[in-house]
């Protein structure tokens, strides 16, 4: 279980410098309401989380 634990938490922080120096601060507020939408079953910020990241993947 930890183990489990240790790699989400590199593979986040990972995902969150890549996203952080390839598209900004959007790439970080995508990622961030994602896993929230995800974790709290929002679906306004699930939604809200997308639409971001199409519209970060349609300027690349």
């Amino acid at each position: 279980m930890i183990v489990v634990q240790l790699l989400a938490a590199i593979f986040t922080l990972g995902l969150d410098q890549l996203l952080q120096s390839r598209y900004g601060a959007l790439g970080v507020l995508c990622m961030f309401l994602l896993g929230v939408g995800l974790r709290a079953r929002n679906t306004t910020c699930l939604s809200a989380g997308a639409v971001i990241f199409v519209l970060l993947m349609t300027q690349a």
